[in-house]
């Protein structure tokens, strides 16, 4: 199985970044290949503009999904933006490794898919592109479980990560797993964080076998 992990955390020793190793290490170990983008090293820059072109439709107005669609039938997409579109055409599994920032994702992987979703290529082919491709989110949260449920402080997760599961990741045609979601991490004991990365690298290993959820109507 073809995996790729997209990594967002500016710490690389935070916990995300040991679910983020945790992920490569044992996906690899099984056998699968894995690919990565680990946006904080790489210094991915989120502002979506020309800069995402190497071809130029309207010079005198900037509108991206045109600009796209011209991109796409002149091959005039950026090396750093072709390099990610990529990554996601060939994997059958991608997996999100992030915290919960203000309810969503950081402004560096909303950034990422503001400019690698491109209209044309990534969505807006036709129905049934991305057929059979699996997508997951692994994240942690600042508060604790309680706080994430109906009638919770922040609410229930699931209706939390709707807009990321509904609007981003099945909007291309991606099958959504159940997300890994550790909640309040910096407030665990070592042994504790010890044993979600466990557990999630027990999960990992039968991520093949795992059958999709419905992310429609929750």
């Amino acid at each position: 199985m073809n995996v790729f992990i997209v990594n967002c955390h500016p710490e690389p020793q935070s916990f995300n970044g040991a679910m983020f190793r945790t992920a490569c290490e044992t996906l690899i170990a099984m056998g699968h290949e894995v690919r990565t983008s680990d946006l904080c090293a790489m210094g991915f820059d989120p502002v979506s503009d020309r800069r995402n072109f190497t071809t130029v439709s309207d010079p005198d107005y900037f509108k991206q999904q045109l600009e796209e669609m011209y991109a796409v039938e002149h091959h005039g997409f950026s090396p750093e933006i072709e390099a990610e579109m990529q990554k996601i055409e060939w994997c059958d599994l991608m997996i999100w490794q992030f915290p919960l920032w203000w309810f969503g994702v950081p402004a560096q992987l909303k950034g990422w898919v503001d400019r690698v979703f491109a209209m044309g290529r990534i969505y807006g082919r036709g129905s049934g592109d991305f057929n059979g491709k699996r997508a997951m989110l692994s994240l942690s949260t600042g508060g604790p479980r309680e706080s994430y449920v109906k009638g919770g402080h922040n609410g229930d997760i699931m209706g939390i990560l709707r807009p990321i599961h509904r609007g981003m990741l099945q909007f291309i045609g991606f099958d959504v797993l159940a997300p890994q979601i550790v909640y309040g991490p910096i407030r665990q004991s070592d042994a504790e964080r010890k044993q979600h990365l466990a557990n999630y690298a027990e999960r990992l290993r039968g991520i093949a076998d795992e059958s999709p959820v419905d992310v429609g109507f929750y």
